[in-house]
C-alpha cells in the first residue's frame, strides 16, 4: 500500500504542530501505518511519540482516509537511523556519525567521528586515528553512506 498525498500531508500537519520532526510514512505489510518521527535535535522520547499518536489518531479518525482496518504505529526512527541529507545535521552539533565514502579519504573507506560542522554540502568529521585526534573534510558527493552511530 502506497502512502498518498493527502495521508502525508495530515500526518506532517499533526508532527508539526506537536513540534517534532517527520522522519518517514509507511505502510508495513501486515496493515500497519509506521510514522517514524523525532525532535529537532534528533532525540526523542516515549511521551512525546504518545503525544502525536493520540493528535494523529484523532486527525485520521476525523478526516477518513483510510480505507479498512489498520494500526497506527508513532516511533523513533532508531538511534542509527540513516541521514538522507546534510541538512539533518544542520542542528545536530556534535552528532556522531559513521560514513563511508566513495573515494577514500587518507586511505580510509569508513570513518566514525563526530561532526564539527556541516556547511555548503561539507562535512568536517572529527574522529580518532589511534590516540591522535584528526579532521576530515568531506564533500557531499563523497559520500556514499552516512548514519548516526551509537558511541559505546
Amino acid at each position: 500500500m502506497e502512502v498518498s498525498d493527502k495521508l502525508l500531508a495530515l500526518v506532517k500537519a499533526c508532527t508539526d504542530e506537536c513540534g517534532t520532526g517527520l522522519y518517514e510514512v509507511k505502510w508495513t505489510p501486515d496493515h500497519t501505518l509506521q510514522v517514524a518521527i523525532m525532535n529537532r535535535d534528533g532525540s526523542m522520547d516515549l511521551d512525546t511519540c504518545a503525544a502525536v499518536s493520540e493528535k494523529l489518531s484523532e486527525a485520521l479518525d476525523r478526516e477518513d482516509l483510510i480505507s479498512g482496518s489498520y494500526m497506527l504505529e508513532v516511533c523513533s526512527p532508531g538511534a542509527e537511523r540513516e541521514i538522507r541529507s546534510l541538512e539533518e545535521l544542520r542542528d545536530m552539533n556534535d552528532a556522531y556519525v559513521f560514513v563511508r565514502l566513495i573515494h577514500p579519504e587518507k586511505k580510509m573507506k569508513e570513518l566514525t567521528g563526530y561532526v564539527r560542522s556541516c556547511k555548503d554540502g561539507v562535512i568536517r568529521l572529527e574522529y580518532r586515528d589511534k590516540a591522535a585526534v584528526r579532521y576530515a573534510d568531506i564533500e557531499e558527493d563523497n559520500i556514499e553512506y552516512i548514519r548516526f552511530a551509537v558511541k559505546v
